[in-house]
C-alpha cells in the first residue's frame, strides 16, 4: 500500500473526468476547488451576520446571501490559485506524505485533469464571479465594501502567488486567519449594523484562530516536502514538538476569547464556559502532531480540527443569537 492510500480518500483520476459531458466538467470545476475547506468562509460570515443582526435588532436577507457567495467564490479562487502556486514552486509534485484530500492540493494538475493554465485561468474566473454579488453590495452599502473585498482578496492572491507567496515566510497562518476570521466576521458585522466596533473585533478571534489551527495542522504531512522547497511554514519552523505546543495555544486562546465574551456580556457566561468543552478533543488532536505519529492518527487529528472549526462555530452563532434575545434592550 502506498503511502497516500494508507489514509485519506482516493485521489481523483483523469480517467474519471474523461467523458466531456456537461455534468462532468461541472464536476470536474468544483473538485478543483477543494469543496471539503468550504466551511470555512461560510462560518466567518454566520458569526459576523449573527452579531450584526445582535447590533442592529434587525437581520437583511439579501445582503447575508450577497456576502456569503462573494466571501465562498474568493475562497474557491484562492484555493484553485494555491494550487497553482504549489505546482510552480514544485511542492505538491513532490509530496509524497499527502493525506488526501485535506493536504497536498487537489491533484488535479499532477495528475494530468487540468493543466496549469487552466486552474489559474478557473481561478480568476472565481474572482471574476465573486465580483458580480460585491458590485450589488457595493451599491447597497457603499463604498467601503470595496475596501473589505480588495483587502480579501489580495490576501488569497499574495498567500499564494509565486515569488511573494506569504505562506512561505512563515506569515501564511497569520493571513489565513486574517482572510478567513476578522475580515469576513467584522466586514459581515458591518454590512448588517453599519458598525465597526472592538467587540466584532473579539467576536472574530475564535474563528481566526480555529481555522489557523487547520491550517497549522494540514501543514504537518506536508512539512517534508514544504522544506525542500524552501516553503518555510511554521510546521516546517517550528517542528513536531512546536507544532503540538502551538496548535493546542491556538485552540486554547481561541476558547478564552469564548470565555471572555461572555465576561463582558457580549454572550451569554454559561456559552463561555461550555466553549471549555472543546478543550479535550483539542488536546486530543494536537496529540497526532509528533514525530512518529502514523497516517492514520493525522487523518484523525486533521478530521477533528475541521470539526472544532465547524462545532465552535455553531456554538458561536447560538450564543450570539441567544445574547441578542436575552440582552437586548
Amino acid at each position: 500500500m502506498s503511502p497516500r492510500e494508507s489514509a485519506g480518500l482516493p485521489e481523483p483520476s483523469a480517467s474519471a473526468f474523461a467523458s466531456g459531458t456537461f455534468i462532468v466538467r461541472l464536476q470536474r470545476l468544483l473538485l478543483a476547488t477543494r469543496p471539503a475547506f468550504f466551511p470555512a468562509s461560510v462560518a466567518p460570515v454566520l458569526v459576523g451576520s449573527a452579531w450584526g443582526y445582535r447590533v442592529a435588532g434587525h437581520f437583511d436577507w439579501l445582503v447575508f446571501g450577497l456576502a456569503l457567495v462573494s466571501t465562498v467564490l474568493v475562497h474557491l479562487a484562492a484555493n484553485v490559485l494555491n494550487d497553482v502556486g504549489d505546482e510552480i514552486s514544485g511542492t505538491d509534485r513532490i509530496n509524497d506524505e499527502r493525506i488526501f484530500p485535506y493536504t497536498g492540493g487537489s491533484r488535479f494538475i499532477q495528475n494530468g485533469i487540468m493543466t496549469v493554465r487552466e486552474m489559474a485561468v478557473w481561478g480568476v474566473a472565481l474572482l471574476a464571479l465573486a465580483a458580480l454579488p460585491g458590485l450589488v453590495l457595493l451599491e447597497l452599502r457603499g463604498p467601503a465594501v470595496m475596501l473589505f473585498g480588495i483587502v480579501g482578496v489580495l490576501l488569497g492572491i499574495l498567500y499564494s502567488l509565486p515569488r511573494v507567496q506569504l505562506v512561505a515566510h512563515g506569515v501564511g497562518e497569520a493571513v489565513i486567519a486574517v482572510a478567513f476570521g476578522v475580515l469576513p466576521v467584522t466586514g459581515a458585522a458591518w454590512l448588517q449594523s453599519a458598525r465597526l466596533d472592538w467587540p466584532a473585533v473579539l467576536i472574530s478571534i475564535p474563528v481566526s484562530l480555529w481555522v489557523a489551527a487547520i491550517l497549522l495542522m494540514n501543514e504537518v504531512p506536508d512539512r517534508d516536502a514544504d522544506a525542500q522547497v524552501g516553503k518555510r511554514t511554521l510546521a516546517v519552523r517550528f517542528g513536531a514538538d512546536g507544532t503540538r505546543r502551538l496548535y493546542f495555544g491556538l485552540q486554547l486562546v481561541a476558547c478564552l476569547a469564548f470565555v471572555l465574551a461572555g465576561i463582558l456580556s457580549l454572550l451569554p457566561w454559561w456559552m463561555g464556559i461550555a466553549a471549555l468543552l472543546l478543550l479535550p478533543p483539542a488536546w486530543q488532536a494536537a496529540q497526532g502532531i509528533r514525530e512518529s505519529a502514523d497516517r492514520a492518527t493525522l487523518t484523525r487529528s486533521i478530521e477533528l480540527t475541521l470539526r472544532l472549526h465547524t462545532g465552535g462555530v455553531v456554538l458561536l452563532v447560538i450564543a450570539v443569537i441567544l445574547g441578542k434575545l436575552l440582552y437586548s434592550e
